[in-house]
């Protein structure tokens, strides 16, 4: 099969488009061919961290690091291991391979049906391969930290990075929790947060949001670059300061609710561009940029 190799750190020269051994499931595993995948910023910072440092926090916290990237897929169950319970051949499913060696910019990868850190679900109806595949590792960080305040109804919130990939999920799931929304992004940026639900939306790039009248019950920042200190003036007494920086969880009953909101129409993925595998340097470059707006596919399989 073909597959998105990388052994070495560096640009994204380092990654390499090879054929490799399809994988065999193992007894609690599931084989899926995988229809897309995607490229995050998450995905760039790994290929950017020196592989002993890999190892040595895999080490830790327990996992290798990856020789395929991608850690986001979706895709149609082509075997099953004779353990696996709940999932079987021909379910189109849509996961993470979080923890995992061998990741899913390749044409199959093969997961287990439950993990310690990575998830995989049966795909919610009326969504195409490429949406699926766009949901996980955004839309579950988003709701982790945004499930650290217990009450959003009626609620202030500030969504900085709002047109980013967390952004553009905490801004929906905000309003999920019907809390009053307002997003931070740039001028091109703008008409798609309000797309999405804000109530309201700050361009950065003609205002100070920090000197504003308003205060918040939440500040989230969705793009790791901002402080709790520059925040100070905007946020209530006893207000609450969340950030990617900090550290989230995947879990199935994320899964689970984010499925709910889809069915619901109440979430949706914003799909700035998508490439093939043979495309992966350059969507690994465009990523690096930092100005992609939602999420980067990696389309596999034409639907």
């Amino acid at each position: 099969m073909k597959a998105i190799v990388c052994k070495k750190t560096g640009s994204p020269k380092v990654l390499n488009l090879i054929n490799v051994e399809k994988p065999i499931p193992n007894a609690n595993e599931v084989l899926i061919k995988v229809y897309a995948s995607t490229v995050t910023r998450g995905d760039v910072n790994l290929r950017k961290i020196p592989r002993f440092v890999l190892y040595i926090v895999g080490l830790v916290i327990g996992f290798k690091p990856m020789d395929i990237t991608g850690v986001e897929f979706a895709g149609i169950i082509e075997e099953t291991g004779n353990s696996v319970i709940n999932l079987k051949k021909g379910d189109k499913v849509f996961g993470t391979t979080t923890g995992l060696k061998y990741g899913a910019n390749a044409e199959f990868v093969s997961v287990p049906e439950k993990s310690k850190m990575g998830v995989i679900k049966k795909m919610p109806d009326g969504i195409s391969f490429n949406e699926a595949a766009a949901i996980p590792v955004g839309a579950m960080t988003a709701l982790h930290l945004l499930k650290k305040v217990s009450e959003y109804k009626n609620k202030e919130v500030l969504i900085y990075g709002a047109s980013g990939s967390v952004g553009s999920y905490a801004v929906q799931i905000a309003k999920y929790f019907e809390a009053n929304v307002t997003g931070i992004c740039s001028t091109k940026n703008i008409s798609m947060v309000n797309s999405i639900g804000a109530d309201k939306v700050i361009d950065y790039t003609k205002e100070d949001f920090t000197n504003g009248n308003i205060k918040y019950d939440v500040i989230f920042d969705a793009v790791g670059k901002i402080s709790k200190s520059k925040c100070k003036n905007i946020l209530k007494e006893n207000g609450s300061y969340l950030s990617v920086k900090n550290m989230t969880k995947e879990k199935a009953d994320y899964m689970e609710l984010i499925a709910e909101m889809i069915n619901e129409k109440k979430l949706k993925p914003i799909i700035d561009k998508i490439y093939s595998l043979e495309e992966i340097r350059e969507a690994h470059s465009y990523v690096e940029q930092g100005h992609k707006r939602g999420n980067v596919v990696v389309q596999i399989i034409n639907e």
